[in-house]
């Protein structure tokens, strides 16, 4: 079993991927795989709608100049996928909403590719509009027919400053139950 995260935050090692690193570890401890990708430097483009990933049907996005086809080649091997993002204006950051069009659109071209896997949202923020972020990536997960594992709480921690999310103690908490209800889950469907 493997669960592969996407960091859409600018900030490699910021506070995104702590909380990341915070549900890996109850995974881990379950003996599930686990791999995070982080979207920071790599620039994906938007979705240029040309429907070509409907014409062709294999599974790829025909742009192949970033790393898109290659996160789709992650999230087609995975029995989880978690996407994550710091809040920019009371939504997702531009690197993961390039990520949810493309990997979307290409699945929806090829008879829903991530049904019935898992999926969770985690976001970051200072402040607020993080209930936004939270539901914009589940969108994407509920479109795709896949099942969105809740944890104790909204998936979310507030800091601003890189390593400040390790003070919010409840986010912590939450990122654990994430990843314990997750593991849980992934072996309930796979026994």
């Amino acid at each position: 079993m493997k669960v592969v995260a996407f960091n859409g935050s600018a900030r490699k090692n910021g506070n995104t991927a702590m909380m990341i690193n915070y549900m890996f570890e109850e995974l881990n401890k379950e003996g599930i795989e686990t791999e995070m990708v982080q979207l920071s430097g790599e620039h994906p483009h938007g979705c240029i709608a040309c429907y070509q990933c409907f014409k062709k049907k294999d599974g790829r996005c025909i742009v192949d100049l970033d790393c898109i086809n290659s996160c789709i080649e992650k999230m087609v091997a995975a029995d989880g996928i978690v996407l994550a993002s710091p809040t920019y204006f009371a939504d997702i950051s531009t690197e993961m909403k390039a990520l949810i069009d493309r990997c979307g659109m290409v699945s929806r071209a090829n008879g829903d590719m991530y049904k019935r896997k898992l999926g969770a949202a985690i976001v970051t923020q200072r402040r607020g509009g993080g209930i936004h972020a939270f539901d914009s990536m589940n969108h994407f997960f509920t479109i795709g027919q896949m099942i969105i594992v809740g944890s104790s709480y909204w998936n979310m921690g507030f800091g601003r400053e890189k390593g400040e999310v390790a003070n919010d103690s409840e986010a912590l908490q939450v990122m654990r139950d994430l990843g314990q209800n997750m593991a849980w889950l992934l072996k309930k469907l796979h026994t």
